[in-house]
């Protein structure tokens, strides 16, 4: 049997165990984040679409990466202060996590097989976002450089 979102855990921003599987049924975005990117004021994206699609059942989990010249230097709290502070992110944040190489996380290592990117597998930058369908399977990957408004079609395509 193939794996789908639903096979894999992770930790929360707070430190504690976060079962994917307790989000069967549900869309999920999956975003690489990080706080001193160019892209970081995507997180207001971000979170617009949350307050969109929550009460439909979207869930968005932010993993903060700093394998991209080192732009997520902080603490998970650090991380969290300033999401909260600056951009009002109310969506899951999970723990610092790699995405890319031997010490990526899991989860990402599976993102990357099953939705390949423009360039390879590997994650570019901050930001990659993978949608993910209500039953766990990846839907589509979206570039850095995709701005979360533009991806709401397709968001409602998995409600």
């Amino acid at each position: 049997m193939s794996q789908t979102l639903y096979d894999f855990q992770a930790t929360t921003n707070k430190g504690q165990a976060f079962d994917l599987a307790s989000l069967k049924g549900k869309p999920v975005l999956v975003v690489n984040t990080a706080s001193k990117c160019g892209f970081t004021p995507q997180y207001k994206g971000l979170e617009a679409l949350y307050q969109t699609y929550k009460d439909r059942g979207l869930t968005i989990l932010a993993f903060p990466c700093d394998q991209f010249a080192h732009q997520e230097p902080g603490t998970d709290s650090e991380i969290a202060s300033f999401c909260e502070l600056n951009y009002g992110v109310t969506f899951p944040l999970m723990g610092k996590v790699e995405v890319n190489g031997p010490g990526a996380h899991p989860l990402f290592a599976w993102l990357r097989k099953k939705a390949p990117g423009a360039v390879g597998s590997a994650i570019k930058w901050n930001f990659t976002k993978f949608l993910i369908s209500k039953d766990g399977e990846i839907v589509t990957r979206f570039a850095p450089t995709t701005e979360p408004a533009d991806m709401a079609a397709d968001i409602e395509k998995v409600l």
